[in-house]
């Protein structure tokens, strides 16, 4: 066997072992975590298993019984979560595709400004921003989480790179000539073509927004009926509602069930979209 064929057949192994204990490692803590919502809570603490139990229904009377509602807290997530995900692609990549067309003097300059907005820690300015939110009577609702979804320094950012791969503007030039107003210019061509990007980083914003923990204890920590499905997680955790391991793991996997359909649903568009956007037409 030549010597160049053996090293590559060695090196490509090499290379299907560490991709297989990489996808181990990822998805292993994921499929424990189901497992352990199908056992109880002797199991769990007694032993280490990989092969699902049978309590998974006593582990959803258990939810039932101890009064924490799940549903609700499902109900609050999405709509948190999908507002805020349709807000920021959309605003994002609006104000991207304007840092990508026009010819603005302080273009650069505002760019720049969302560079260093991009660094700062949102839990910078928690503290006040919840006594803002608290000067308008806003605590307790969820327009402190939608709202400021709009300015998404982060995506607009990512946006702004992609659509300069590309965005054709001849294409717009063509539009503008023919009539068409900026924002149906905006609609009609500049969004479809970003459109793998766009439902890339709206999976990143919806997953963000679902798992989002200290904004919602901030603005709704006060109203139980407002909380979302971490705050309701932690309350369980915390021993407010029940003790059982089992049906803690249980509510932790029907909070993380939401995202695995949703990145099923849309897995495609994160490499079709990132390896676009690293392309310049």
């Amino acid at each position: 066997m030549n010597i160049h064929v053996f090293k590559h057949r060695i090196i490509k192994l090499l290379c299907y072992i560490f991709l297989v204990i990489l996808a181990i490692v990822c998805i292993g803590p994921v499929y424990m975590l189901l497992v352990n919502a199908t056992r109880s809570t002797r199991e769990i603490l007694s032993s280490f298993s990989v092969v699902p139990g049978t309590s998974l229904d006593d582990n959803w009377r258990a939810i039932q019984a101890s009064g924490a509602d799940l549903i609700l807290g499902l109900r609050n997530s999405i709509i948190i979560s999908v507002s805020v995900t349709v807000l920021t692609v959309y605003f994002s990549l609006l104000t991207a595709y304007a840092l990508s067309v026009y010819n603005i003097k302080i273009k650069k300059i505002f760019f720049g400004f969302i560079l260093v907005m991009v660094l700062v820690p949102g839990q910078l300015y928690i503290i006040g921003f919840f006594q803002h939110m608290n000067t308008l009577n806003l605590l307790n609702t969820f327009w402190p989480l939608i709202i400021p979804a709009i300015a998404s320094p982060g995506t607009v950012f990512f946006m702004k790179q992609y659509l300069d791969g590309v965005l054709v503007l001849e294409l717009i030039e063509a539009a503008r000539i023919d009539g068409a107003s900026e924002f149906a210019i905006f609609n009609s061509i500049a969004l479809p073509l970003a459109a793998p990007g766009a439902f890339t980083f709206g999976i990143f914003s919806f997953v963000g927004s679902w798992n989002a923990f200290i904004g919602p204890l901030f603005i709704l920590g006060s109203d139980v009926n407002m909380h979302t499905l971490p705050l309701v997680i932690r309350r369980i955790q915390a021993g407010g509602y029940i003790p059982d391991m089992g049906a803690i793991y249980l509510s932790m996997a029907i909070t993380l069930l939401p995202i695995i359909i949703v990145y099923l649903l849309f897995s495609r568009f994160i490499v079709s979209g990132l390896s676009l956007g690293s392309v310049k037409e």
